[in-house]
């Protein structure tokens, strides 16, 4: 397979809410040992990345480094353009060979030897000290040519196309890992507000597929159709109802099994504790930019009613390829507004107003 010596990035330009990005022509990378060189399709555009971007993170520590050169990007479909050296080959476990279909995540690498990685029981490989992050510390995906470690890379099934694969890397494995944190089982309340959002959707889709009974949260009747349509048993609209917790009470009981908290707001936080039974669990999710955000309840309120609180971030290699089975046995379908790199500063935009439809994804390679 001959590669272009060049390629097509959008590059960070910028700091904070004025950043941009801007297409450049760079240099096409070239793998090293242990990588593989992955020609990225379709790319997801993730909360994540407008983060990182306009540096809302900053005030935690996390802003992009330099490896990165300005590349964003971590929800990545492709197939293999090249293959660095001590790669195996062949049709063994592991083996990787040109033109096979690659996904690109969050989680770049991980080491494989420390305490988290060794801890296969509870999923502790997304905990790693050791991993490096796309987009975050190392180039993403939002260039025509993405460099990954051949050992972490996910190898994507017929029957999921890449534009599907692009947002299920980060959004959907992210929805379905923090429904099965919830702790949730079959026939069990969950509540999902903001069901209507890109992760939101997704959440209301996996959580019918596993037996759970999705009460959706949301404004507007476009929202409750969608929300229905998906999966939602129930819908409560926040625009109308004046007393979201009585109507909860009134659908379950004695409130939910779980709550899943994607929206990065203060009161979808300070709400969703008031949505749940005694020994229910809320998951915490959606990552505000605002410092003085607290995910919990009062101690007296969480100790009497033995709550629990958790965080949820994306998933291990297993946690992705069943997210994706999911898709392939036409269970979950995220919903889609297609652009391209050059229209990632106005879907970041529509984003952050609130605009965008379902999940965006970016046409990335001709």
């Amino acid at each position: 397979m001959q590669l272009p010596d060049k390629q097509q990035a959008a590059i960070k330009t910028g700091k904070g809410e004025d950043a941009k990005t801007e297409l450049k022509t760079i240099d096409v990378p070239k793998p090293g040992p242990g990588q593989i060189l992955v020609k990225v399709n379709w790319t997801g555009l993730c909360a994540s990345d407008k983060s990182l971007i306009h540096d809302e993170w900053a005030p935690f520590g996390v802003s992009m480094q330099e490896v990165t050169h300005g590349i964003a990007g971590h929800e990545g479909a492709g197939t293999v353009a090249a293959i660095g050296d001590n790669v195996p080959t062949g049709d063994k476990p592991g083996s990787w060979n040109l033109g096979d279909r690659a996904g690109i995540k969050w989680i770049a690498t991980v080491c494989g030897t420390c305490e988290m990685c060794r801890d296969t029981s509870n999923g502790s490989e997304t905990l790693c000290p050791n991993q490096t992050n796309s987009g975050f510390s190392a180039a993403g995906t939002f260039q025509e040519y993405c460099l990954a470690d051949a050992r972490y890379t996910t190898r994507l099934p017929e029957g999921v196309s890449d534009e599907e694969v692009g947002p299920l890397m980060c959004g959907g494995v992210t929805a379905y890992t923090a429904l099965k944190r919830s702790q949730v089982k079959p026939g069990q309340w969950i509540v999902l507000p903001g069901a209507g959002g890109g992760l939101g959707h997704l959440a209301v889709q996996y959580a019918k597929a596993m037996g759970m009974r999705p009460i959706a949260i949301d404004g507007g009747d476009v929202k409750k159709d969608l929300c229905i349509r998906l999966g939602a048993e129930q819908f409560i609209d926040f625009q109308t109802c004046k007393d979201i917790p009585a109507r909860l009470m009134e659908i379950t009981g004695l409130g939910a099994h779980g709550v899943v908290v994607t929206a990065a707001s203060r009161a979808g936080y300070e709400s969703a504790p008031n949505f749940l039974r005694p020994g229910g669990t809320m998951v915490a999710v959606g990552l505000p930019a605002d410092p003085t955000v607290i995910a919990g309840c009062p101690p007296l309120q969480m100790c009497l009613k033995r709550l629990n609180v958790v965080g949820s971030v994306v998933g291990t290699l297993k946690d992705v390829d069943e997210c994706l089975d999911f898709t392939k046995r036409g269970l979950v379908r995220p919903i889609l507004t297609k652009g391209t790199l050059k229209d990632l500063d106005r879907l970041c935009g529509d984003m952050k107003a609130g605009k965008l439809a379902g999940r965006a994804v970016l046409k990335i390679a001709a």
